[in-house]
């Protein structure tokens, strides 16, 4: 997806339990900050390592960062794991396997705000990252996690929800 695509793509707006109480562009959703429907997919391989990435420079919030999980805005009316299946194949270039919910919550901060679903899937790959959104990613194991989140920019929301769910539903991460 083009930018101007992507400015003009619509998002539902959604109240803290995820009721759609408006349609508007993506690109009014960001420059409002209005609360809106994501999804975050944690991506393990077999020996237990997070799959983490660096988001390309030219993202709409949090361009360079890097994040512990794929995933996206949901599309109107989209289910949320329908989401989940297509952030995969288009960030990952994936038809992954059992994805497994691992909860859902509410964020929000001065960039964004946000209810998502989260997920976690086991894959060892290959990746194609064919939509230009990750430029690159690495494996990290549980002992080198922490490290890894102090010593680079990470996005808090999936920080938030992502880490604390797989922890409770994933013994390999710390």
């Amino acid at each position: 997806m083009t930018s101007n695509q992507a400015g003009t793509e619509q998002v539902e707006v959604v109240d803290l339990d995820g009721n759609v109480i408006d349609v508007v562009t993506r690109q009014q959703m960001r420059s409002e900050k209005l609360r809106h429907r994501s999804v975050f997919i944690a991506v393990i391989n077999s020996d237990g390592d997070l799959l983490v990435h660096r988001r390309a420079d030219h993202k709409d919030v949090w361009p360079g960062w890097w994040d512990v999980a794929v995933g996206g805005v949901v599309g109107v009316g989209e289910d949320y794991d329908i989401a989940a299946r297509r952030e995969l194949r288009e960030e990952l270039g994936i038809d992954a396997g059992p994805i497994e919910s691992i909860g859902t919550g509410a964020y929000a901060d001065n960039m964004v705000k946000l209810v998502a679903s989260c997920y976690v899937v086991v894959d060892n790959g290959p990746f194609q990252f064919t939509d230009d959104e990750i430029t690159e990613a690495h494996w990290v194991s549980a002992e080198e996690l922490d490290i890894w989140l102090s010593a680079k920019p990470f996005l808090p929301d999936s920080v938030a929800l992502v880490l604390p769910r797989l922890r409770q539903f994933v013994r390999i991460v710390p």
